[in-house]
């Protein structure tokens, strides 16, 4: 993992906080509106439910859904912005539209799909997938912890449920890939 000067990773965690902040931010004003804030998430295959792609995850169904992804994007991003500041704003653009737009295209018609959890997925499968496509050891080792930790979490996630966005979960998987893919180091070990 090459160095990345100090205050870059000190800004990719301000980031972290600062959209983790949003989100809880908006989630109090969502109340405060009687969650008529949550209409804004994805809708799936209607013009107007795109704009829910940027929207959905700082979007959440209540305070028990955003607790739920508050310690994962928490963990896992700031992870991530210890490789600096640019790289996370890369990877959770990336991922935010792979998830979104792919839930877009898939989900079923009539329903909103809100939440976090695709970015959660997101930043574990490029943790999972960056050390093999970069072939550094201890980037495989770190997605070997967030296997342990949150596994058994991501799988369950990709089971169809009442109410939960399986798709969003598999997209932002998928980004996850992609991003690590993407921003991968090329040439030799």
């Amino acid at each position: 993992m090459p160095s990345e000067p100090r205050e870059g990773r000190l800004d990719g965690i301000r980031v972290v906080l600062g959209l983790l902040a949003a989100m809880w931010v908006l989630e109090l004003l969502d109340l405060a509106l009687d969650h008529r804030l949550d209409q804004y998430g994805i809708e799936p295959r209607d013009p107007d439910g795109l704009v829910g792609v940027v929207a959905a995850p700082f979007l959440h169904a209540d305070f028990g859904h955003l607790l739920a992804n508050t310690i994962p994007f928490l963990a896992l991003g700031i992870i991530i912005a210890l490789q600096g500041v640019a790289r996370l704003l890369g990877i959770t653009a990336i991922v935010v539209l792979v998830s979104g737009l792919g839930t877009w295209l898939v989900a079923p018609e009539h329903s909103i799909h809100i939440g976090a959890s695709g970015v959660v997925f997101g930043y574990a499968t490029y943790l999972l997938a960056r050390g093999v496509f970069n072939r550094n050891a201890l980037e495989i080792l770190v997605g070997v912890g967030v296997a342990a930790v949150w596994g058994t979490a991501l799988l369950g996630g990709l089971v169809p449920q009442e109410g939960v966005s399986w798709q969003g979960h598999f997209f932002g998987a998928v980004g996850g890939v992609l991003a690590a893919w993407a921003f991968a180091r090329r040439g030799p070990a």
